[in-house]
């Protein structure tokens, strides 16, 4: 899931549940569980591979993704601290992955691959000659503007 998505939906949490740990706990476990859902994320694969000379295209996808995010919370929300705080915990899981896929450590891995093999268990399909799952991308990208949808109505409120 594209970066905006979780930045959004974590600050619905923190808007939404007034215990400030409880929204903290909830926005980090909410990653997985939207990562659960179909979804389409750009390529970082020259990222994850090291290739530096390549990976300008990818980086700055990223850093637009997540100043994007930023703006739309700047300008839709009340800006109240805790919803940042709660976005930045929405964003750590794919941080840590990134973090232990840059700098590899035995604390980090069984984490990204929880996340990589039993989050995204949709993306994965054996049985399928690609290794994809034959959801459409119209599916994919309709989950992720629902989410959206209801991340801004919930912090508008």
């Amino acid at each position: 899931m594209i970066l905006l998505v979780h930045l959004l939906f974590g600050t619905a949490i923190g808007s939404a549940v007034n215990n400030v740990w409880l929204a903290i706990i909830l926005a980090f476990i909410s990653h997985y569980l939207l990562d659960l859902l179909p979804h389409i994320e750009y390529n970082i694969q020259n990222i994850e591979q090291k290739q530096w000379h390549k990976a300008l295209p990818d980086i700055l996808r990223v850093i637009l993704d997540f100043c994007l995010g930023i703006l739309l919370i700047f300008i839709l929300s009340k800006n109240n601290p805790i919803i940042y705080i709660c976005a930045f915990f929405a964003l750590l899981p794919d941080g840590l992955t990134v973090f232990n896929t840059l700098f590899p450590n035995k604390i980090l891995e069984p984490l990204q691959k929880f996340h990589i093999e039993k989050i995204h268990f949709l993306k994965e399909n054996p049985s399928t000659s690609s290794g994809q799952e034959k959801i459409s991308t119209f599916w994919r990208i309709s989950t992720q503007v629902v989410v959206i949808i209801i991340s801004i109505v919930l912090f508008r409120i």
